[in-house]
C-alpha cells in the first residue's frame, strides 16, 4: 500500500500503482484517501500541497460535520478547491429524537437492501439515496487539475465506496480494491484514537466496540458485485445518473494516464 505517514492523519494512502485488467496500473499522485484532515500540521499540509501536488479536497462528511468540526488546515491554502459530496442524508437542525428516528429508518433500509450483509445494504444506499453526491464526487476527482485527497471521518466506509468506483471506472482488478478497502484495518487502533478526541465522533465511536469498526473483505466483494447484479455496472449506473461518456473516460484518463 502506498502510505503517506504524516503527523496529523493515519490513514492516508496514495492510490498509484493498483494493477489493471489490461496489464496497467494506476498512477501515482492521481488519488489519495484519508480520514479526517482537521488535525494536519504545517509539515503536513507542505508535503500533500507542495510534495505530491493536492489541489483538491473531495470531502464526503454531512454539513453537520463540517459545521461541527470547523475549518481544517487546508482551508486556509490558496489553490486547494474544496468540492462538498455528502453522500449520507443530511438530517439538519432536527431534534434528537426525530434524528434518532430516521437513523433507525435508514437502518432498517439498508437491511432490507441487502439481508446478507447489512454494511454492502449501506454502501448501497449512498448510489441509491444520494446519487447526485456520489456522481459529484466522482466529477470532482476527474476535473482535479492536480491530485485529488477524498476523506470523510475515519476514511473507510463513505471514503471507501468512492474510491472503489473511481477504481472501478480505472478497470483496477476487483482484488487490488478490495486490499485498498481492507488496509485501513492496519491503521484502524489509530484511527479510533484520533477520532475520541474529537467532540464530533467520540460517543458514536466509544459506543462501539473496536472490532465493529473493522472493515470486511465480504462486504465490500458483495458491494462490487452488486454493481454489476443490480445495475448492470458500474458506467450503466453512471449513465442514468448524469454521468457522461465524456467525463468517464476523463475519470479514467486521470487515474490511468502518465
Amino acid at each position: 500500500m502506498g502510505w503517506i505517514d504524516l503527523e496529523g492523519a493515519v490513514n492516508v494512502r496514495d492510490l498509484g500503482g493498483l494493477p489493471t485488467a489490461d496489464g496497467g496500473a494506476t498512477v501515482a499522485g492521481r488519488l489519495l484517501r484519508s480520514e479526517n484532515l482537521q488535525e494536519l500540521s504545517p509539515a503536513d499540509v507542505s508535503r500533500l500541497v507542495d510534495e505530491i501536488g493536492v489541489t483538491t479536497v473531495v470531502d464526503l462528511r454531512t454539513t453537520a460535520e463540517v459545521e461541527l468540526e470547523g475549518p481544517g488546515p487546508l482551508d486556509a491554502v490558496p489553490g486547494v478547491r474544496h468540492a462538498y459530496h455528502p453522500v449520507l442524508p443530511e438530517l439538519g437542525s432536527r431534534t434528537d429524537a426525530v434524528a434518532e428516528a430516521l437513523l433507525l429508518q435508514k437502518r432498517e433500509r439498508d437491511k432490507s437492501r441487502f439481508p446478507d450483509d447489512i454494511m454492502c445494504g449501506h454502501y448501497l444506499g449512498y448510489l441509491e439515496e444520494r446519487p447526485s453526491e456520489v456522481t459529484g464526487a466522482l466529477r470532482s476527482i476527474a476535473t482535479s487539475r492536480g491530485a485529488a485527497i477524498v476523506h470523510c471521518a475515519a476514511g473507510k466506509d463513505r471514503t471507501g465506496v468512492i474510491v472503489a468506483l473511481a477504481l472501478t471506472a480505472a478497470d483496477v482488478e476487483p482484488e487490488a480494491i478490495v486490499a485498498d478497502y481492507m488496509a485501513t484495518a492496519d491503521r484502524l487502533d489509530a484511527i479510533i484514537e484520533r477520532l475520541r478526541r474529537s467532540r464530533t465522533y467520540a460517543e458514536d465511536i466509544s459506543s462501539r466496540p473496536v472490532q465493529a469498526h473493522l472493515p470486511r473483505a465480504e462486504t465490500m466483494k458483495a458491494f462490487l458485485e452488486q454493481l454489476h447484479v443490480r445495475y448492470g455496472g458500474l458506467p450503466a449506473w453512471l449513465a442514468r445518473n448524469g454521468f457522461t461518456d465524456d467525463e468517464l473516460s476523463l475519470l479514467r484518463a486521470k487515474l490511468r494516464q502518465a
